[in-house]
């Protein structure tokens, strides 16, 4: 089969022979290397893809704990691209010979500048483009994804960016789960009781950075009328313009709710045995701001 990720076999195919470990069917050879950082220690995880002179993809994958990858392809030129997180991308071509190996020996990734920080000063959410998602399971089995179609939120960014704080407000009432049956009871006493807690509520001011693009904001998050310490393991993803010229920020953030944390335990339904969503909640967010006007 062409396009085959053999994983890693590098070991033994040095023990028995450029190609003793792999088979490779006529016509085909085989391409490898081993991604490393700059002190030469293996990248695990790396991403590859090798596409044909014509731009199309024939095979992708992974590197392994060694940081090594091999492949058949049918006999001809490619062009490898690798990446990583905290790296820059690395590319480069090769030519593959019928019944061969080629390979491109140790590829070294070089660390990525971290992205341009937005301007200190006073920033918003921008609502028409940031989202606040959440996945949770139901009944055990299938996922319930949902949104909160409402919030709002202000950012101050400080000149050491670990000094800045922000603070977001969602309309608790405003949950959407696509299913207006659910997204009621969401609403009632049995969950959320938005007629009691109207909003929730996160704010922070421990920024973290984590090395490269990573940061991790620290704060702590109001829901159901309780306090709790969260962290978001958040992406920045740097500085550009919009359409119409203006500046703004973009990030991607996650966390992980456990929801008797906040006392939304819902005994009652669960001693019926209807255990209708899941101990834990995953939260997804994909934020923009802008300078305050």
């Amino acid at each position: 089969m062409f396009g085959r990720w053999l994983g890693d076999r590098t070991n033994r195919m040095q023990q028995a022979g450029p190609l003793g470990a792999v088979r490779t069917p006529p016509g085909a050879g085989v391409l490898g290397c081993r991604v490393v950082d700059p002190v030469d220690h293996p990248v695990a995880g790396a991403e590859f893809t090798v596409s044909d002179p014509m731009g199309r993809k024939v095979v992708a994958g992974g590197t392994d704990p060694y940081g090594t990858f091999l492949t058949t392809v049918p006999a001809g030129e490619y062009r490898l691209a690798v990446s990583a997180e905290g790296y820059a991308p690395y590319r480069a071509t090769a030519l593959v010979a019928e019944g061969t190996l080629a390979s491109l020996g140790d590829v070294t990734l070089q660390l990525a500048p971290p992205p341009e920080p937005p301007a200190p000063g006073e920033w918003e959410v921008d609502p028409a483009h940031s989202s606040i998602a959440f996945t949770a399971r139901h009944i055990g089995l299938a996922r319930v994804h949902g949104r909160f179609d409402s919030f709002a939120g202000a950012v101050r960014i400080a000149e050491r960016i670990e000094r800045s704080a922000m603070h977001v407000v969602i309309d608790a009432a405003s949950i959407d789960t696509g299913v207006r049956m659910r997204d009621d009871h969401l609403r009632s006493g049995d969950f959320l009781d938005v007629q009691r807690f109207p909003t929730l509520e996160f704010y922070s001011d421990r920024f973290a950075h984590k090395g490269g693009n990573r940061w991790a904001v620290t704060g702590a998050l109001s829901l159901h009328g309780v306090t709790r310490t969260v962290t978001l393991d958040t992406e920045y993803l740097g500085v550009g313009n919009g359409i119409e010229g203006e500046t703004r920020a973009a990030c991607r953030a996650t966390t992980e709710l456990h929801r008797d944390d906040f006392t939304v335990s819902w005994q009652s339904m669960l001693a019926r045995g209807i255990a209708v969503v899941g101990p834990s909640i995953r939260v997804d967010l994909d934020v923009q701001i802008v300078p305050k006007g």
